[in-house]
Order: C-alpha cells, then structure tokens, then sequence
C-alpha cells in the first residue's frame, strides 16, 4: 500500500462524486460517509472498480445516536468515597429523541457502519450512512454484494431495530423470538423489561415484569488521545528519511 491517506481519500471522493457526503480520515482510518438513497451504489462501486476492490465485507453494524456528548456524570472530582456521579442529568435513558438534548448533532439518530477490506490493495475503509426515518430506521440489504453480511445484519436488525430492505432472511438472532425492544438502543432501560424464571407449580419458563434487578447508571466513555499513533508515524517518518554521511 504505497498510495497516501490523503491521496486515496481525494481519489474516492473524486470517484464517488455526489453520490457521498464526504471522506474523513482520523488515526489512519478513512470513513467515506454515503447518502442513504445511494447506500448499494456505492458499495458495488467500492466492490467492483479496480483501483478500490473491497472485495471482502468485516462487519456490519447498528449506532444509536440517541444522548451523543451526553454524560450521566456531572463531575469526576475525587473524594473520600470515590468518584462523584451526577445521577439526575440527562443521560440516555431519561428523554426520548425528540426530548434530546441540542449539541449541535446535525445527523438523525440511527446509523449502519460497514467495514471493508481489500486483499489485493491492502487496504481499509469504514462506509457510514444515517438512516432517513428515526421512527422506523432502514437501510438496503448488502447480501446481494456480500453474503457474509446476512448475520450481521440480523445482529443489527435484533439490537437496534434497523431493518434492511431485501434482506433473505431478516428475524432475530441473539433475543428470544418473544423478546419486546431491541436491548442496544440508548433509550432501552439497562433493568431490561423482563425477567425470566422458571415456575415450578406452571412447570414452564415464565416471564414477568423486572422485580429483582435493581436500576444502574452508565459509567461514560472516555476517548482519550493515544501517543503511540504519533510515535508510529515519527518512526516511519524517520525511516523514509534519507540518510546522512
């Protein structure tokens, strides 16, 4: 792989024109963002035009941006306890979409995000496209250009409730075939809705609202900025650096 990130990101943006919203790059990743209308368009090309030739599907899966910037904790200031934890600000869970906090978010609520490699040119890209409807959140299947995304798609469809269009074969994967709400939405409750146990007066497994799960608060994420990304690139720099004699 001799070609630049910059290079490369100029060239699929050339390629694509506006059938994408555009290309970013961070950390040594290229992210081509796509419009939704155009979602297997893009993917074909990025499949099928030689100098690309993604020829292999990693991983499909579902974000929710429901509560994006927010934080459950008010502060972290360290005391004789512990952490201090603002319980009551308006973390996921505590609104709805349309209640959602303004951060200056500018996308809809629902996204699928598409990992792509290719063998032949060694190389990686990250495909992103925000769905149109936060209510009813959908997205064209990618089995037709890569079967191996038929699971991952369920995966998405069962936790998120995103639902793709075309798909064989779209039903649950990892829930029961009862189970009410898609667990990995921001606004799901972490209690759960139920709670299964066994009756033995019924003989059979029974579900009842939750009783014995006591409520929990999210610990947020932290994306701290990691030196070794630097370093790596100041060793590379210094190899490709003439030599003086």
């Amino acid at each position: 792989m001799s070609e630049s990130l910059s290079n490369f990101a100029q060239r699929i943006s050339t390629q694509l024109g506006d059938r994408i919203v555009g290309v970013h790059e961070w950390c040594g990743e290229t992210t081509v963002e796509v419009l939704p209308e155009n979602w297997l368009a893009v993917a074909q090309q990025l499949r099928d035009v030689e100098g690309f030739h993604f020829e292999q599907l990693i991983d499909v899966c579902g974000v929710d941006y429901l509560s994006y910037g927010q934080t459950e904790w008010d502060t972290t200031d360290v005391s004789a306890t512990g952490f201090s934890r603002g319980v009551e600000g308006e973390g996921a869970g505590r609104f709805d979409w349309a209640e959602r906090p303004r951060i200056g978010v500018g996308h809809r609520r629902f996204a699928v995000v598409v990992q792509l490699l290719s063998i032949r040119n060694n190389r990686r890209i990250r495909m992103r496209s925000h769905c149109q409807d936060d209510s009813l959140p959908m997205m064209p299947s990618l089995v037709p250009l890569w079967p191996g995304s038929n699971w991952f798609e369920r995966e998405a469809f069962d936790l998120f409730g995103i639902v793709f269009e075309g798909h064989p074969d779209l039903r649950r994967i990892l829930t029961d075939y009862g189970f009410v709400g898609h667990p990995f939405r921001k606004d799901f409750p972490l209690i759960g809705n139920v709670e299964v146990r066994y009756d033995e007066t019924l003989g059979r497994v029974i579900y009842e609202p939750v009783t014995s799960v006591e409520p929990r608060v999210l610990v947020p994420r932290t994306i701290r900025h990691d030196s070794r990304y630097d370093q790596a690139q100041a060793e590379q720099a210094l190899d490709a650096a003439p030599v003086q004699k």
